[in-house]
């Protein structure tokens, strides 16, 4: 059965799934191999749940004519997606970068639900098998997609712009994130910049900050969609940007009071702003949009606990992330500050020394209480006795246990290993 045929079947089921666990009546169940289980083994179980058809890829499962025999279940997947993309015909948008990229996404598509029937990734399904799950989720309805693409290695971007196609792109920074798998700084910005090569062979359009001269001088040659809040020939200008805590933005004498903290989150809503402009959504409908959005899964949330005031990021974090979240926070008008901060992962054999540049960046904050959890801050114990640090998180919770934190600010920042949003529990 070739890609078009299963495309048919496709069409008349009423979502895919990879999971069974979360099988709906009349679904498109795909068997897909992985680490540590062989989905082929679930493939009576979708059935039996609902499903009307099942790709699996090992014939020992063969039940009957709802079973679909491939060769390989995930790149039929994959494949199957990108036959849909081309099948709609609707424009996308690919979204990357190595931070912000899940709260730009639900912005912009908060923005553009405001005109249209618009979808986006769900959560973080960003990868090989998530991509290709976000595509076959669109549907005839659906007027404009947002696909988020993550990677942590080089030519991962590549292979997901192709799988797309996207129309539009954007790059919202160049950070240090997954140094190991990108091979440092540069390799982050080749792999990230694969989106930009895609765009500029395709004869595509991105939008650009071309306050961030990284992303503006890897751009020049593309055609481009500019929004600055310092160059007045930018196609969105914007006026003004405040934070504290939460951003507010001027432009076009529009005033939209996000509830978004730090202005690190201040690109993330212009580029809303552009993105809306760009597909006709009005002034009045992105303020609306924007100032209705709050966000959640422990990114940038404001929580006033008992008597703490606390603002909990500790979805993920890497050193471009954390100073711009610590450089937030410390210029917030605020009393008996404390910074609460865990270990970024997956930085190779550059991690010792990104840690201590967070550890120096705190030095001179004689005024705010500083705590480290994770083995690589806690490396530097030795240098800086004037500092609190934990190897792990049970250590600095039975230190809360006997000395409760009260009456102070407190920013919570780590990767999503080390599980931050779990000090919550004790203030």
């Amino acid at each position: 059965m070739n890609t078009n045929e299963i495309h048919k079947l496709f069409l008349n089921c009423s979502s895919v799934s990879i999971d069974t666990r979360k099988i709906e009546p009349n679904s498109f169940f795909v068997a897909i191999k992985g680490d540590k289980f062989d989905a082929n083994t679930f493939s009576k179980e979708a059935l039996d749940k609902g499903a009307s058809y099942v790709i699996i890829d090992d014939n020992r499962y063969y039940i009957d004519q709802r079973t679909i025999l491939v060769k390989n279940s995930l790149e039929t997947l994959q494949d199957l997606a990108n036959f849909h993309r081309n099948y709609l015909k609707i424009p996308i948008i690919g979204l990357t970068g190595s931070n912000g990229k899940t709260t730009t996404k639900e912005l912009i598509s908060v923005v553009l639900s405001k005109k249209y029937n618009s979808k986006a990734t769900v959560g973080n399904l960003n990868n090989h098998i998530g991509v290709p799950l976000t595509l076959l989720s669109f549907n005839s309805e659906t007027e404009i997609g947002i696909v988020e693409m993550g990677a942590n290695h080089q030519k991962e971007i590549e292979f997901l712009s192709n799988l797309a196609q996207p129309d539009f792109g954007y790059i919202t920074n160049f950070g240090k994130a997954h140094l190991d798998g990108f091979g440092g700084f540069e390799g982050v910005i080749k792999g990230k910049s694969e989106l930009y090569q895609y765009l500029k062979l395709a004869d595509k359009s991105v939008f650009v900050n071309i306050d961030d001269k990284l992303q503006e001088e890897r751009t020049k040659t593309l055609k481009r969609i500019t929004f600055s809040q310092q160059d007045l020939s930018a196609d969105i200008f914007i006026k003004s940007v405040k934070a504290n805590p939460f951003v507010i933005i001027e432009f076009n004498d529009i005033i939209i009071k996000s509830n978004l903290i730090g202005l690190y989150n201040a690109n993330n809503i212009n580029v809303a702003i552009t993105i809306g402009k760009h597909f006709g959504v009005s002034d009045i409908q992105i303020k609306e949009a924007i100032e209705s959005y709050i966000p959640e899964n422990n990114r940038s949330q404001l929580i006033k606990k008992n008597s703490n005031e606390i603002i909990l990021d500790a979805y993920n974090a890497n050193p471009s992330s954390m100073k711009v979240a610590l450089e937030n926070f410390i210029q917030l008008d605020k009393e008996n500050k404390v910074v609460i901060i865990g270990d970024m992962f997956e930085l190779g054999k550059e991690s010792i020394q990104e840690h201590l540049s967070i550890v120096k960046m705190l030095e001179k904050e004689s005024e705010i209480k500083c705590v480290f959890i994770g083995n690589d801050f806690y490396a530097n114990k030795e240098d800086h006795l004037h500092f609190q640090f934990y190897k792990s998180f049970d250590d600095f919770a039975m230190f809360l246990k006997e000395n409760p934190l009260k009456n102070n600010s407190i920013l919570i920042k780590g990767s999503r290993g080390i599980a931050l949003e779990r000090t919550l529990e004790y203030l």
